[in-house]
């Protein structure tokens, strides 16, 4: 795998539902397409903006192949592959074909709270299972728990198998101290949009994008622009997009990105519970937003 494959935008791709809560796959060929046809490098499946959580394992091997048949290998696939027990994730690791997958996403045990050793360990016996390089992911707001960046240089350099971190903390500081003395070749990952441009400048690779769903090319291309030191013209882009992303998220997400991949006729607007739509204000305000994005 060479190394510039997490170099620049990634997308967390949704999981389109059906008015009748079942997956909508003829929706998320539109999706897979959309992001591909608009210059994103690489795509991540089965990540918190799929709503996997709410996916059977049944149905999230339906969306892993049917993610595969409409990439045709056109770009670099990332699939979701997390939990908080450390056996099963090995477990389902081993029982995994990898054909078609070129990296997996694993975030930090959740509700367990593990110590920084428990978080190192159970990383450790990861990477010591899986075929396929793996990218740490970060997300305190959802675990519970967060990954220092002492605990992320450890692994960095504890195996060779770790491609990355996405790092979605939204701690600068501990961003700086990643970037500063991560090893050559280990990835630092936005996983916020809103600091995908600040995170570049300290160092970083590229993101891990949910807006990239709605806004593939304009997003990637300020992502490239930023990587391509061209600070002025990418920060045009990160501020035409910044209310938008703000409304994305301010009433949970994915369900904002649905709205607005809706409001584009992409996909439903549907979600599973226990998460809701969003309100008709929100939705309001999307509208008018997207609507002065050229597209």
């Amino acid at each position: 795998m060479k190394e510039s494959i997490f170099t620049g935008t990634g997308v967390a791709l949704v999981t389109p539902f059906k008015k009748d809560d079942g997956i909508d796959f003829r929706a998320l060929t539109n999706v897979v397409e959309h992001v591909i046809t608009n210059g994103v490098e690489y795509l991540v499946a089965l990540g918190t903006t799929g709503e996997t959580p709410v996916l059977s394992g049944a149905e999230q091997l339906e969306v892993i192949d049917h993610v595969k048949k409409v990439n045709k290998g056109r770009l670099p696939l990332v699939v979701g592959m997390g939990g908080n027990n450390t056996k099963q994730q090995i477990d389902r690791i081993e029982g995994t074909d990898f054909d078609g997958i070129d990296a997996i996403l694993t975030a930090s045990p959740y509700y367990s709270k593990p110590s920084q050793k428990g978080i190192y360990n159970h990383y450790m016996s990861i990477a010591r299972s899986s075929p396929v390089p793996i990218i740490i992911y970060n997300v305190p707001s959802r675990t519970g728990s967060n990954i220092t960046a002492e605990t992320t240089l450890k692994l960095a350099v504890g195996c060779d198998n770790f491609a990355g971190i996405k790092e979605a903390s939204g701690d600068m500081v501990q961003v700086m101290k990643i970037a500063k003395d991560k090893p050559a070749g280990f990835h630092l990952i936005s996983g916020d949009d809103a600091l995908t441009l600040p995170m570049i400048s300290t160092g970083g690779s590229g993101v891990i994008s949910v807006i990239g769903n709605a806004f593939p090319r304009q997003f990637s291309e300020m992502v490239r622009l930023a990587l391509d030191n061209r600070w002025d013209e990418a920060r045009s882009i990160h501020y035409s997009l910044l209310e938008i992303i703000d409304q994305l998220f301010i009433e949970g997400s994915p369900a904002g990105v649905k709205a607005a991949l809706n409001i584009l006729n992409i996909c439903e607007n549907q979600v599973r519970m226990p998460l809701t739509t969003i309100s008709r204000k929100t939705f309001g305000r999307l509208t008018e937003l997207i609507r002065s994005i050229p597209i």
